[in-house]
């Protein structure tokens, strides 16, 4: 794949939506790639709301323009929205996939998922600087402040990924599986892994449980 490549719109990571060049346009701030790049991480971060009893078998689901149109997504759709978002303000941008233990997964949660793994975890990876540096929009400032969970910072620099503990030295993410970098977001395969992993319905999505935390 060509540098081009990881600029053109795509089917989920559609940064040529109308709705999502506005959005970049108004949150992206800064003279440099780099500075504009952070701006936008806290517009996606904290403006969209996360959420993980999502319809995960709903493709909208995965769509960056969907996702910012409802105003709430899980890891997957937000990282396909902050890489739209890179895209539409010419910062090159892919998505990329871990399979994670949370040993902070709620109770409800584990007991819907069956299971304290989320495969296909996504992440965004934006080339800043010469240099592919991942970054991770999800868990909203409001939500880790619930569960003293340290948010995720991001300068452009360094690699912003889930952190290894909490604020209270609890144990919280491990990264346990990497499933590499796309160029857009591989929905089909997901959907279709997520309903042979999650045999118990999560996947279909349902009640959610207010501050959820994935």
């Amino acid at each position: 794949m060509t540098a081009d490549t990881f600029l053109q719109a795509g089917e989920f990571i559609d940064s040529d939506h109308p709705a999502v060049r506005a959005f970049a346009l108004a949150h992206a701030h800064g003279a440099a790639d780099r500075e504009r790049a952070v701006s936008l991480y806290y517009a996606v971060r904290d403006g969209i709301r996360y959420d993980p009893f999502l319809n995960f078998m709903d493709v909208e689901t995965y769509r960056a323009s969907s996702v910012l149109a409802r105003g709430v997504g899980f890891c997957v759709g937000k990282s396909a929205l902050y890489a739209a978002c890179a895209r539409a303000i010419g910062i090159a941008a892919r998505i990329g996939f871990a399979d994670v233990r949370n040993h902070l997964t709620t109770p409800r949660l584990r007991e819907r998922m069956g299971s304290d793994v989320f495969i296909y975890h996504g992440y965004a990876e934006l080339r800043l600087d010469g240099r592919w540096v991942k970054a991770t929009p999800v868990f909203n400032q409001e939500l880790c402040r619930r569960f003293r969970v340290k948010p995720l910072e991001f300068d452009g620099r360094a690699d912003s990924i889930f952190h290894p503990f909490d604020e209270d030295d609890r144990r919280h993410m491990e990264y346990v599986n990497n499933r590499g970098t796309f160029a857009d977001v591989p929905a089909a395969r997901i959907m279709r892994d997520f309903r042979a992993y999650y045999p118990g319905g999560y996947a279909l999505g349902g009640e959610t449980e207010k501050g959820a935390f994935g």
